[in-house]
């Protein structure tokens, strides 16, 4: 629940099950947990909350002091951690590659390739090239992290840039950078 509160947008079962340190050895695990919150969550295959105030509720002092074994739950740090540990192991797999809708040519004219990117390009690599950054700077670094940075910096910069292209992102792609640059680790990456 403490990922779904603090990713970007609402994610799958899949990938809230494939989050470091999540542990999910039985597949019927995720049908228990969308039973037992049934009354506040949204049925399908993306985990949402209804309203925000359950989100909120969650966070509260009060859901701490009556439910204190479920505190992990407002751990933001640890939350956080796992998103960018998540989106960082997507972006330096071969999840992103060169020319992921597998276009003929860059000149192609009136060609609508709008279906091809949404069912070529995996909505965890979609979130992951958007989100990396606000999930990396929200996290303490450590040398994993900084060398994982590295390698999407210095090897899949284009990539990520093709499906920030692809997805409509360029000027996300623009906004990215620069809060990655500010970041005094990214800082250090970059200038090596």
């Amino acid at each position: 629940m403490g990922a779904m509160i603090f990713a970007k947008q609402p994610l799958s079962d899949d990938v809230l099950g494939t989050l470091p340190g999540v542990k999910i050895g039985n597949s019927d695990v995720m049908p228990l947990i969308r039973k037992g919150l049934a009354s506040v969550i949204d049925p399908g295959p993306i985990l949402c909350f209804h309203h925000h105030l359950f989100e909120d509720f969650l966070l509260s002092g009060f859901f701490l002091h009556e439910l204190p074994r479920f505190s992990a739950v407002q751990d933001r740090d640890h939350h956080e951690r796992q998103l960018a540990v998540l989106c960082l192991k997507t972006l330096v797999s071969s999840k992103l590659h060169f020319n992921m809708c597998h276009l003929e040519s860059s000149t192609t004219k009136n060609v609508d390739i709008q279906p091809t990117v949404k069912s070529v390009i995996p909505p965890l690599v979609s979130y992951s090239s958007l989100f990396w950054v606000d999930h990396v700077i929200q996290t303490p670094s450590d040398e994993k992290m900084i060398e994982a940075v590295r390698f999407v910096i210095y090897e899949k910069l284009l990539f990520w840039l093709e499906v920030m292209s692809l997805t409509d992102n360029v000027y996300e792609a623009y906004l990215i950078l620069k809060k990655a640059l500010s970041w005094k680790v990214c800082v250090q990456v970059i200038s090596l």
